[in-house]
């Protein structure tokens, strides 16, 4: 072999390597912008559906009024990740919406379902949302257990970094592990008050503003 043609082939091994790195390394697509008006669904559980408050005072119809989206709560006090992925056909079908925002996993903590089980779940979730046409928001959820939310030192389950990373998509973080740490927002040991869903709304509000979600 000619000795030119050494480095050549150097090359082309090393550009071969790079080619099959994970697509996880790679970053979280920019967000698209919504329109006013744009169906937004928001899945989840007594977090999205508000319990502890009025069904006003809930944070997905504040976000709507904040954002001029139609968000539709499709929050259910009790679910389970593996119950909101068993529903989320119909509700695709039904709203097809441009943006999913998925915050469901608390009820799989507090009732110790398998971290693998909610992990796979929710990245079935995540991708039933992108094949039927909508983008995806996270939402982290907190490693609930209720010895922490009484001790107000509440922190991200660390799976949902992971499963934004390995799926890209975005992730709202730590924004409930802030509200349910603060007594004076909860109304009791895992969910929120009227204040608590105010102040979750409005800091996601303005971090979709900052992501470039937001028209305008």
């Amino acid at each position: 072999m000619p000795p030119a043609a050494l480095p050549r082939r150097r090359l082309l091994t090393a550009l071969a390597a790079l080619a099959l790195l994970p697509a996880c390394g790679k970053r979280t697509p920019k967000a698209q912008a919504l329109p006013d008006g744009a169906t937004v669904l928001a899945l989840g559980d007594s977090l999205t559906q508000g319990v502890g408050a009025r069904p006003h005072e809930a944070w997905p119809t504040l976000l709507a009024a904040q954002t001029g989206w139609d968000v539709v709560n499709a929050g259910v006090s009790g679910d389970t990740s593996a119950q909101a992925l068993d529903r989320l056909p119909e509700l695709l079908d039904e709203h097809a919406p441009q943006l999913v925002i998925v915050g469901i996993g608390g009820n799989d903590f507090l009732r110790q379902v398998p971290a693998a089980t909610t992990r796979d779940n929710i990245q079935q979730i995540c991708q039933a949302c992108h094949d039927g046409g909508a983008q995806v928001l996270l939402l982290a959820v907190p490693q609930f257990s209720l010895l922490a939310a009484s001790t107000g030192r509440l922190s991200d389950h660390p799976l949902y970094a992971e499963l934004a990373q390995e799926m890209r998509v975005p992730l709202y973080a730590k924004g409930w592990s802030e509200v349910l740490s603060d007594a004076h927002l909860r109304s009791d040991q895992v969910h929120a008050n009227a204040q608590g869903y105010a102040r979750y709304a409005d800091g996601l509000a303005q971090w979709l503003r900052a992501e470039g979600w937001v028209q305008g």
